[in-house]
């Protein structure tokens, strides 16, 4: 018996071992996956500040917490089982599927560069100011259907690293992906949409050195919102460029890919090498994203109105 029961205690330990060595393990997969998804992460959190710009400061958080809840339903009810689906059914359907999106994400960024351009933005604003819960809802169903592209981009990109793992652990891995990355973006968002209230806050305080913060947060936080903007508009093109390249040697075609990786290391400089390779990635996508935009966007807008 007690021989029994040293073997018993022998098996426990050893299933205690081998469960702490798999919690270790979709551990490590789940950084290494969301490591190599950073380029859609800045992309979706230098987008999402926008989306409650020229709104009630009132309705900022209300308006992120929204945003935040249909970033979660699009990656745990909607594409983590499509994308586990997928690797079982499809997996040759990956990489197409990915280039649809990034084509997509050229489209916006193409359009938005477009609008900037003709001063449309303003008049935008102008048409639906005086309904503020439209516009509110018309952001939040905007954002959350860009979140579902860059989520499907996010999901497929960590489903791409663990695609050799088990069923379990690609899931698991999948599930931390997407729940990590959507605190921590829509957390940072938050915190970048309230700094004005929080410098205003400061601002009131005795102490010098504190007001001056908050009068510098209060002065400067338009700035950064508009560089967000633009960052996002940026980071639209790049990331789907960048995506269209990968797919296109993924799918045969590698000599586009291949030309700027050469470029890039022809540079010499790792940073400067980055710089060359996303800038003419965005070039790409922005490229892409105007033909898109004259093809199909006139069709697009027809038909939401």
């Amino acid at each position: 018996m007690p021989s029994g029961l040293v073997a018993l205690l022998d098996d426990v330990a050893a299933l205690t071992r081998l469960a702490a060595t798999s919690l270790d393990d979709v551990g490590v997969a789940a950084s290494r996956a969301g490591s190599k998804a950073a380029g859609v992460v800045i992309d979706d959190a230098a987008v999402t500040p926008g989306y409650v710009t020229g709104l009630s400061p009132q309705r900022e958080l209300p308006i992120i917490w929204a945003i935040t809840r249909g970033s979660l339903r699009n990656k745990l009810l909607i594409l983590l089982p499509a994308a586990l689906l997928l690797s079982w059914l499809a997996p040759w359907a990956i990489t197409p599927l990915l280039m649809l999106g990034g084509g997509f994400l050229c489209f916006e960024g193409a359009e938005k560069v477009v609008a900037a351009v003709r001063g449309h933005d303003a008049a935008e604003a102008e048409t639906v100011v005086g309904d503020p819960a439209h516009l509110e809802a018309t952001k939040v169903a905007g954002a959350i259907r860009t979140d579902l592209i860059l989520s499907a981009e996010i999901m497929a990109i960590a489903l791409a690293d663990v695609a050799d793992e088990p069923l379990l652990t690609r899931a698991v891995v999948l599930a931390l992906v997407g729940v990590g990355i959507t605190i921590g973006v829509y957390g940072v968002v938050a915190l970048i949409v309230k700094m004005d209230d929080i410098g205003l806050h400061l601002a009131q305080r005795r102490a010098a050195v504190t007001r001056a913060i908050g009068r510098g947060l209060v002065r400067g936080m338009p700035l950064v919102m508009g560089a967000l903007s633009k960052i996002g508009t940026v980071a639209m093109l790049w990331v789907g460029g960048g995506i269209l390249l990968h797919g296109a040697q993924v799918l045969g075609w590698p000599w586009p890919a291949q030309t700027v990786h050469h470029l890039a290391d022809a540079v010499g400089n790792r940073a400067v090498g980055w710089v060359v390779q996303a800038g003419v990635s965005a070039v790409l996508g922005l490229g892409i994203g105007a033909v898109l935009a004259a093809g199909i966007g006139p069709l697009l807008h027809r038909k939401a109105h």
